[in-house]
């Protein structure tokens, strides 16, 4: 089975075509980081016509590399939410034209259910687990029993932990995107300089909270000499990023003992690509007889593999969309908003 994935949801314009046995044929992503470094942050707008100027040229190149004809596809998969809308519409419109011309079947996909599903395509991690989904705009504990079988655990009551990265970074006076640049700066820091809060640890529940986190850095950076040095920077990510680590553990081992069944720890999304953060859930991991599963980086991050090969899920179980699909800018994968 070959299946062709289109991922537009964001700052990302990705194809990419997977087979059922778990090869990647092709793998084509275009970030735009650099349209939008300028404004420290995703402008939707900007977003949505990159996607329109640049999908068409990325999938045939995908197609190319992967030396297939489009009649030689079994479906088309394309991103349907949750996301910027105007970008969701370029990706999923291109995807239904795609299918209707080739005269394939259509695959709506979640693309939270994408990075759920990731750690299958380069795993081959068995149901069921327990998933942290922890990226820009989400950050939840799901209990994965199947293909569209989820159930939520815990969420975040405001933001997300990617978000809180990016804040950071922006405080630090850091590039963004603020994920990976955190990381970097934290590397020579002292994790122990900056006594920061672990909002939630503690609670019976499998909840997150990060803006109270976020507030204490700022208040730590109006304390600091201007500009702060890079000794500071380091120290502030250092600590930051030790919180974020120490937040993740206390939820993930309540989530842990709420789901019994799991046999794995799969960690997904952009956050996940933290080795500071994988290193804390593999020892979690470990320390509850659980075995530690996470895709490689490229995988982690928004891509069109994982999308390609949710739509090979869904499809060997017969679950196609019809072409009037409606893109959704909200979508959960479990149970609320």
């Amino acid at each position: 089975m070959i299946v062709l994935g289109i991922e537009t949801s964001c700052d990302e314009t990705a194809t990419a075509i997977v087979t059922s046995d778990r090869r990647i044929l092709a793998d084509v992503i275009l970030s735009q980081t650099d349209d939008h470094r300028p404004f420290g942050g995703v402008v939707p707008e900007i977003a949505a016509r990159a996607h329109l100027q640049h999908i068409e040229r990325l999938t045939t190149q995908a197609m190319d590399e992967a030396g297939l004809r489009f009649d030689q596809l079994d479906a088309v998969a394309a991103t349907c939410g949750p996301g910027l809308i105007g970008g969701v519409m370029v990706g999923a419109t291109f995807g239904k034209a795609v299918a209707f011309a080739a005269n394939k079947p259509f695959l709506a996909i979640n693309h939270l259910e994408g990075h759920a599903l990731a750690a299958r395509l380069s795993d081959d991690v068995a149901f069921p687990y327990l998933l942290l989904l922890a990226s820009g705009g989400h950050c939840q504990l799901l209990a994965v029993e199947g293909v569209g079988h989820y159930k939520r655990l815990g969420t975040t009551i405001d933001d997300a932990a990617g978000e809180g990265f990016d804040k950071v970074a922006k405080m630090a006076g850091l590039p963004y995107p603020g994920g990976p640049a955190v990381e970097a700066a934290a590397r020579t820091g002292d994790p122990a300089r900056f006594a920061l809060p672990r909002p939630m640890k503690g609670r019976p529940d499998c909840d997150f909270s990060f803006s109270g986190l976020k507030n204490a850095v700022r208040l730590v950076v109006e304390t600091l000499p201007k500009p702060l040095s890079g000794c500071d920077v380091a120290d502030l990510c250092a600590s930051f990023q030790a919180a974020v680590a120490d937040m993740v553990a206390d939820r993930t081992k309540r989530a842990i003992r709420a789901f019994p069944a799991a046999k794995t720890l799969v960690a997904a999304g952009g956050v996940a690509a933290n080795q500071t953060l994988r290193a804390t859930l593999t020892q979690v991991a470990a320390e509850n007889g659980l075995a530690f599963a996470a895709p490689p980086g490229r995988l982690c991050t928004d891509n069109a593999a994982m999308i390609a090969w949710a739509g090979v899920e869904r499809f060997r179980l017969g679950l196609t969309d019809g072409l009037d699909f409606a893109p959704r800018p909200r979508w959960p994968l479990a149970g609320g908003n």
